[in-house]
């Protein structure tokens, strides 16, 4: 897989969020998603933006337009430095949650994306990768 170009967005106050979403959409439409295609990785993408911010203190997106097998796509890698995530799987679990939300938001964002992976540690923070293809 080649990446063909990169951009780190910061998380750290409640408007990167904005910012991460509107990074994504200019991507995706360089890239040439459909509106359906930038809906989904948009919603993905905002909510794994908001969950480094709320229960990880802050971290960064990492955006990439990536190239495979004559296809184009972008990959969104979140990182944050937070208490982590101690279940996985129960995290992944609708209507789990560890704040006041409802409970969809990492199940959501692995159901809107082509391919998604977690990583996490307690006490070393999460790391959320999720890809969308063209």
């Amino acid at each position: 897989m080649l990446v063909a170009e990169s951009e780190t967005i910061p998380i750290q106050v409640e408007s990167d969020i904005v910012l991460v979403r509107r990074h994504c959409r200019e991507w995706t439409m360089r890239i040439g998603f459909g509106l359906v295609e930038q809906t989904k990785l948009i919603t993905a993408a905002s909510e794994l933006a908001r969950n480094a911010l709320l229960h990880g203190g802050g971290g960064e997106c990492l955006m990439e337009r990536i190239e495979a097998n004559g296809r184009n796509g972008l990959r969104l890698t979140f990182i944050d430095r937070g208490a982590g995530i101690t279940d996985i799987d129960q995290a992944l679990t609708d209507g789990w949650s560890t704040g006041s939300g409802m409970g969809f938001g990492l199940g959501g964002a692995k159901r809107l994306v082509n391919e998604f992976h977690i990583e996490s540690q307690p006490q070393q923070g999460t790391r959320v990768i999720i890809a969308q293809w063209k």
